[in-house]
């Protein structure tokens, strides 16, 4: 599990704005993630997406790295910003699209 905690670690640090969820932005398997990554890309910034379906590691290894138990996860300049409804209510509020405005993606 180590090894899938520090490839999870790399993701995030690598990426400014990176979304963990089921399925991809185009073809979201699963409501929670279509509404999280729809959320995400109306504000306009670029962001990285890992489908967790694909990798049952990465599925299981991203809600230990976060302390988080669901998915879809979003992470910002390397720090969990928390799921769908989370991202939901930041995004109704304005919140969401300032904190993306401060990454350097």
């Amino acid at each position: 599990m180590s090894d899938v905690l520090e490839q999870i670690k790399k993701q995030v640090e690598e990426n400014p704005i990176i979304l963990y969820m089921k399925g991809t932005p185009q073809f979201p398997q699963c409501g929670f993630s279509m509404r999280a990554s729809q959320a995400v890309a109306a504000c306009g910034k670029e962001f990285a997406y890992v489908n967790v379906l694909e990798d049952q590691e990465i599925r299981e290894g991203i809600k230990q790295f976060g302390n988080w138990p669901t998915i879809p996860q979003l992470y910002v300049n390397g720090e969990l910003v928390g799921g769908c409804d989370i991202i939901l209510e930041m995004y109704q509020n304005g919140e969401l699209e300032k904190l993306l405005d401060s990454t350097t993606a």
